[in-house]
């Protein structure tokens, strides 16, 4: 299990201070009434906030050394977890507003294709052509958050879902991880990538590291994944990240070639997603998110909430990385040194 971070504020202390002491048992006084969450007008550039939702996201999948696991299921605990939520969505819904858009499940591919179309600012497109090294290793910090636990916050939707739907995530969620083949679980196959660049692929390893532009991408799977109410969103979130992630792990794998590195555990990561997520491309886009909506048609608008979020928010963090290479500095909270790269 990871370590617990360091607090980023006010906020993520009450958490990390409250989860190395035991869990308050049912009808004991809320530890967290006196808790203020705050309201910033960016809740996904907010250090604090991002770092405590994403602690506490953490809590349902492996947890952190020391930590009681009876925090999981804490009244308490979700009781700011929820008040925390609602800052999250409520953010989500100002940078994705209602719209009249409910496409039929004929023509939910051709709406995800669109979202797709607007990639801009590509950080592929410039870790393919001009990145360095190191700024490949800091691209691969930031995606530590998520990508050494791939698929598990999108498996959260299967027992929401029934028949085709269904079938095309399992199938889908069976390539991500591995198909029986430990070896070949992407999460796997990241962690490869990242020791084949003199990275630290323990799970958790870089948490103090990564900042809440890359946590926010990772906190919105969680929500949507771990709410019922939002499957209809976490189907879109999915079915466009299969829909835009052949083209620019093709430019990731590209651009470590271009810097000398052809071995397999540098590249095997990317050129399995160029090959698996061109096939899962029709399976997310028409079998699961176009099933889901034919199956009930007034979760469009979710589907579409879903996928739209992953779009700007992506876009966000991939900004956010080019403006810091840009202004010369680093991209993460503290840069890697000498000791955090072994290569």
């Amino acid at each position: 299990m990871p370590l617990l971070p360091a607090a980023r504020g006010d906020l993520s202390a009450a958490v990390l201070d409250a989860l190395v002491g035991a869990p308050p048992a049912v009808g004991d006084a809320d530890p967290f009434a006196g808790v203020a969450v705050p309201s910033p007008e960016d809740p996904f550039g907010d250090e604090d906030l991002q770092l405590a939702l994403y602690v506490l996201y953490e809590l349902h999948y492996r947890g952190f050394d020391g930590v009681d696991d009876d925090w999981e299921w804490s009244p308490a605990l979700l009781g700011l977890r929820a008040r925390l939520e609602a800052v999250f969505e409520a953010g989500l819904r100002r940078l994705v507003p209602p719209t009249d858009e409910r496409p039929t499940a004929e023509d939910i591919d051709v709406v995800l294709r669109d979202i797709a179309d607007d990639d801009e600012p590509s950080l592929s497109k410039f870790l393919g052509r001009e990145a360095t090294l190191e700024q490949y290793r800091e691209v691969l910090v930031h995606r530590s958050a998520y990508q050494l636990k791939e698929a598990d916050p999108h498996s959260w939707a299967m027992p929401r879902l029934h028949g085709r739907p269904k079938a095309a995530l399992v199938e889908i969620q069976a390539d991500e991880y591995g198909g029986g083949r430990p070896d070949r679980i992407h999460a796997q196959l990241f962690a490869d990538a990242m020791e084949a660049l003199g990275l630290d692929a323990t799970y958790g390893a870089y948490l103090e590291r990564i900042p809440a532009s890359a946590l926010a991408t990772v906190n919105l799977m969680s929500f949507f994944g771990l709410h019922r109410r939002l499957k209809g969103a976490i189907v879109g979130h999915l079915a466009l990240f299969e829909a835009t992630s052949s083209v620019p792990n093709g430019r990731y794998a590209a651009g470590l070639r271009r810097l000398g590195r052809d071995d397999a555990a540098a590249t095997e990561f990317f050129d399995e997603h160029v090959e698996a997520d061109a096939v899962h491309e029709s399976l997310a886009t028409v079998d699961l998110a176009g099933g889901l909506i034919r199956q009930d048609p007034a979760l469009a608008a979710d589907v579409v909430f879903g996928a739209r979020c992953l779009s700007v928010l992506e876009g966000r963090w991939a900004a956010g990385i080019l403006e810091a290479w840009q202004a010369g500095r680093s991209s993460l909270l503290r840069p890697l040194d000498a000791e955090a790269v072994a290569a």
